[in-house]
């Protein structure tokens, strides 16, 4: 039987550069809320690049579009860093650095364990997400499916 581990994709657009004054709440809390997640029971990894997250990986040509993946033990564990902890107050910060949402943002989906999704696989979850609504393959925190060894028709 293969393990299982939740993956997820949530993607924002600045409203300025990283670098930027405007910017420096979200930039001067990369570090912490990273640590905050190594740390957090049922992390498994996520993208970074050489500054240590994942600010650097660029997509669409747009630097103000930045993302975050990672992968987890079960949905219960991403659940409680998200909501849970320092990083809830980061969380309601968002609208100082990020412009509001328009559409699904954040994808999840089930991988087998000790597998590091790409930015593409992540992109075509979201985007399956986006055309189709959740399902199996791609899914958020409202509607979440089990892990593909699970019944077929359990949904929560």
């Amino acid at each position: 039987m293969t393990e299982w581990h939740l993956a997820e994709l949530n993607i924002g657009q600045l409203r300025a550069p990283i670098e930027h004054p405007d910017s420096a709440g979200f930039a001067d809390n990369l570090d912490p809320v990273n640590a905050e997640a190594e740390a957090a029971t049922g992390y498994e990894w996520r993208l970074q690049d050489e500054s240590g997250n994942a600010t650097g990986f660029t997509r669409e040509g747009d630097p103000l579009r930045i993302l975050n993946l990672s992968v987890w033990h079960s949905i219960e564990s991403l659940k409680a860093f998200t909501y849970k902890g320092d990083h809830v107050e980061f969380m309601r910060r968002r609208l100082e650095w990020f412009e509001p949402r328009d559409g699904a943002h954040l994808v999840l989906w089930w991988v087998p364990a000790g597998h590091e999704p790409t930015i593409d696989e992540a992109e075509e979850r979201l985007a399956l997400l986006r055309a189709n609504g959740p399902s199996r393959q791609a899914f958020t925190f409202m509607m979440t499916f089990p892990p593909p060894d699970q019944a077929a028709g359990e949904q929560s």
